[in-house]
């Protein structure tokens, strides 16, 4: 293969070889950033959740006495507080997440759609 037939060097920022491809846009600076910013949301909220979640089932599991202990002397208990909690907690990851997306990562996004969609990228 000589010189001329090697494809030509990646420039920082954007795609490499094939750049009017979705392969190029994937491989580009831009595209890695918006990936890299979403994981950094998105794994350890979950993260978080699922110990919350995991923590919740294991009391349930292994200490009855603790999840069945009533608040107050009422009909409460510290079980129903955490299964409630749950849903509060759902909700609440939700909100949170809309607020991020809606802020940071949906404009970085648009921004990048309309990029590739003015350079006429192709399937």
């Amino acid at each position: 293969m000589s010189i001329a037939d090697r494809p030509a060097a990646p420039v920082p920022g954007r795609p490499p070889e094939g750049r009017d491809t979705f392969a190029g846009v994937q491989a580009s600076e831009d595209f890695a950033a918006l990936r890299s910013s979403f994981r950094r949301v998105i794994f350890p909220t979950t993260a978080a959740f699922l110990v919350w979640y995991a923590t919740y089932v294991l009391l349930a599991a292994f200490a009855p006495d603790f999840m069945g202990a009533r608040l107050g002397g009422s009909n409460i208990t510290v079980g129903l507080l955490f299964g409630l909690g749950q849903f509060v907690s759902t909700f609440a990851i939700t909100m949170a997440y809309r607020r991020w997306a809606d802020r940071q990562y949906d404009p970085a996004a648009t921004a990048l759609r309309e990029r590739v969609e003015a350079a006429g990228v192709q399937r």
